[in-house]
């Protein structure tokens, strides 16, 4: 299996690139784009340097799986190039990331391209306990390995997604029908009050509306705040889920952080190992 990777909002160095690879070694042939290790500010390599490094890699039809390199931001600045540049081949791999990706993730499955997943990625190597996230996104990506997934994935579709990032593809064509899908959030470095704005507006969408259910992944490192907000995450989402009419069905293994788990996106195929 021939997985390429790529980096849609910030690099990352040669020292991610050696600890992953030895994890990969013997399982599948990790392509590194060469555009992982640009520099433009923030971002890896300029707007049009990491838009053109995905679309490349996509319409690669010897590349088996896109695996985003690491989060940050600046996958909103290229969604709607990309989105614009994929062939045919792109819809024949696999897709996954997470946090900043969740905009390229649900964009994809907006169209029906590719199999999505939110999971680790390269850079969570340098987390405690990386190897084990890395490994499990490998797990699921050479083998689709269901232990590698958030343990409440069954029959209903599933989503994942960083809340920030989707309250903002709320408004774009690039957030997916959710009708009928369990919506799996979390959230890392963001004042509760924001989390608590974002969640006001995703709840009225007419999409996640009708959702079957928000399921809560770990929402952490919430900054003080002053004066302080009153009332602890979870007081958070049961609050918009109550308004909304919308089920809470409990926690979700997932986040910013060693032991977050795959999601697929939609329903989840039956273990067929890839070529």
């Amino acid at each position: 299996m021939r997985i390429g990777i790529v980096a849609p909002s910030c690099r990352i160095d040669e020292d991610v690139v050696s600890r992953v690879s030895v994890l990969a070694e013997g399982r599948a042939e990790l392509v590194w784009h060469p555009q992982c290790f640009l520099s433009d500010g923030h971002f890896a390599g300029p707007d049009a340097a990491r838009a053109g490094a995905l679309i490349e890699v996509a319409n690669d039809p010897t590349i088996d799986a896109v695996w985003f390199a690491r989060g940050g931001y600046g996958a909103c600045r290229i969604v709607d190039a990309v989105m614009g540049g994929l062939g045919e081949a792109a819809r024949r791999k696999t897709y996954l990331g997470y946090s900043d990706g969740g905009t390229l993730l649900g964009a994809l499955y907006a169209r029906e391209i590719g199999a999505v997943a939110h999971g680790p990625m390269p850079a969570d190597i340098r987390r405690a306990g990386g190897e084990a996230a890395v490994t499990r996104t490998l797990d699921w990506l050479v083998d689709r390995n269901r232990a590698s997934l958030e343990p409440s994935v069954g029959d209903a579709p599933t989503v994942a997604f960083n809340i920030v990032i989707l309250a903002h593809l709320i408004g774009t064509p690039h957030l997916p029908d959710l009708t009928g899908h369990v919506l799996m959030i979390e959230e890392v470095a963001e004042y509760l009050y924001r989390t608590d704005r974002d969640l006001a507006q995703i709840v009225r969408h007419p999409s996640i509306s009708s959702i079957a259910g928000i399921r809560m992944g770990r929402i952490s490192q919430v900054p003080e705040n002053d004066p302080d907000f009153g009332a602890e995450p979870e007081e958070v989402v049961l609050h918009w889920c109550d308004r909304a009419g919308i089920p809470f069905l409990g926690p979700a293994d997932i986040g910013h952080d060693a032991d977050n788990k795959v999601v697929p996106f939609g329903l989840t195929a039956p273990p067929q190992p890839l070529p």
